[in-house]
């Protein structure tokens, strides 16, 4: 059998694709990430095993390494399995390093994308992350730097290359990032944005001047949004509070 790297969407159940939601009511086991709307494990089928790879701070959870084992084993034993991943499985969403594992073991596996929340927060918030005349260009980055990996973010380079800059993971360093961002030259009144639980019922949006981004506590999770159209407000998304992630 195969093993499918679901994207499930930004949160809205809604938005998930057409070939995820059937995969999901096919599937023998569904491994699911933290972040994934408890909507769509009712998708799946009353025979289907359930398992969490939930990712939570100061809180026993599976490591990587046991997750892609994981998928390995139920692979190889013959099991439709469902990877269901936030968001696009390959933006900030360790679906490549999930997918060489598998590759490496000879399990057959496919990429099923999925709308991320670098596109869709903002657009649920009002907030087009391209203009024709405003924004030639979008850079999403992660906030959430990889101590591990011996590699940081270049924030004076992403400041440099100008149109909007599209931060994930970003809400408990959003103070940080303003100062490093505004250090390489982007002015102070910057439009900026701070979409939570975007897509979701339950959504809120913070706009300011990117100074006073990260000035009081950003919760998480959200998606952080600086750039000229952080200014714009094309709002329609009315939200509700009826559902609880």
């Amino acid at each position: 059998m195969t093993v499918f790297l679901v994207g499930a969407g930004p949160g809205d159940p809604d938005l998930i694709t057409v070939k995820g939601a059937r995969l999901l009511g096919e599937a023998d086991v569904v491994v699911h990430d933290r972040l994934v709307n408890p909507q769509l494990l009712e998708l799946a089928s009353d025979t289907c095993e359930l398992i969490s790879a939930a990712k939570e701070p100061r809180k026993p959870t599976l490591t990587q390494d046991q997750i892609n084992d994981l998928l390995v084993q139920r692979g190889l034993a013959g099991e439709h399995v469902v990877r269901l991943k936030g968001g696009d499985p390959c933006v900030f969403a360790r679906g490549g390093e999930e997918a060489y594992a598998l590759q490496e073991a000879g399990v057959p596996f496919e990429i099923v994308p999925g709308i991320s929340s670098a596109i869709a927060a903002p657009a649920y918030a009002g907030i087009p992350v391209t203009m024709r005349h405003d924004a030639l260009a979008v850079t999403i980055v992660t906030g959430h730097e990889d101590p591990s990996s011996g590699r940081t973010v270049d924030w004076e380079g992403v400041a440099a290359v100008g149109g909007t800059i599209v931060v994930l993971m970003g809400a408990a360093r959003a103070a940080g990032i303003s100062q490093r961002l505004r250090t390489a030259g982007m002015a102070d009144n910057t439009p900026a944005a701070v979409v939570n639980w975007g897509t979701y019922t339950r959504q809120t949006v913070w706009r300011g001047p990117l100074v006073e981004l990260g000035a009081e506590t950003v919760p998480s999770p959200s998606v952080l949004v600086i750039g000229a159209v952080a200014g714009i407000d094309v709002s329609w998304f009315l939200p509700t509070e009826d559902d609880q992630p």
